[in-house]
């Protein structure tokens, strides 16, 4: 089965989210994807949840002989292993599949998957490497949807900072709703990045040095009360710390 898409989806203890995640990816882009659910070591019911949609009236409703089932993958890493870790299996089976562009979804329902469609259509119709998802290029976007006061103005002074180093400008460099080509992505050696959150970041910055097509699209903010895997301060010195490498380089 050739598919144009891939979406691997990182999912850690996310089952009160998982299928609700999956349920939103409209049967127009599946018809030309494979999505991979990412397991990284949950001890809860994620993967309980995962069979539980596998086996939901949503996947029988296609009279298709290719049935919606088999568009999806699960695997699961026995112990944590880490988001940058997550990202680079993800990314090395959407190459390895073939597929065109090769999208990050995350299970805990913070990025809309139903907008999974515009942005491959926005990749495809503009010729993109990389399409970032902003919750910040909307005023007022980011507060409406929960995301806390600390975060805003954190990505937002982050953000600021990271415009004046690289070449192109963005109003949210920390949005993990992330769609690549694999065009750019079989440029860079994926397990030389980071092992933590900052390696979208990394990412992206590759493809700016590069001059590959890099822009973002407005996306709403959802922000349920979950607890962030995050450790603001030290992710916030290593996305100082990648700013003062491209600016050593010039």
């Amino acid at each position: 089965m050739t598919n144009d898409y891939f979406i691997f989806v990182p999912a850690y203890n996310v089952e009160r989210k998982l299928c609700e995640v999956l349920s939103k990816i409209e049967e127009s882009v599946l018809s030309r994807a494979h999505v991979l659910v990412i397991d990284d070591g949950s001890r809860d019911g994620t993967a309980a949840a995962y069979q539980k949609f596998i086996e939901s009236d949503y996947l029988n409703t296609s009279e298709d002989e290719d049935n919606l089932k088999n568009r999806f993958e699960y695997l699961k890493f026995e112990k944590n292993k880490g988001y940058g870790a997550v990202v680079k299996k993800g990314l090395k089976k959407g190459l390895a599949s073939g597929a065109a562009f090769i999208a990050c979804l995350h299970g805990d329902g913070q990025y809309p998957a139903e907008k999974l469609g515009e942005f491959f259509e926005e990749m495809e119709n503009r010729n993109l490497d990389v399409l970032q998802g902003s919750r910040l290029a909307i005023a007022g976007n980011a507060k409406r949807g929960g995301m806390p006061l600390y975060k805003r103005l954190g990505g937002r002074a982050l953000t600021k900072i990271e415009n004046k180093a690289f070449r192109v400008k963005l109003t949210d460099r920390h949005s993990g709703f992330i769609v690549y080509s694999s065009r750019f992505l079989k440029t860079v050696d994926l397990d030389s990045l980071s092992k933590s959150f900052d390696i979208d970041l990394e990412l992206i910055s590759l493809a700016d040095a590069q001059n590959f097509a890099i822009a973002e699209l407005p996306i709403p903010t959802c922000y349920d009360g979950e607890k962030s895997n995050v450790n603001v301060v030290s992710y916030g010195m290593r996305v100082l710390r990648q700013v003062w490498r491209r600016k050593k380089k010039g």
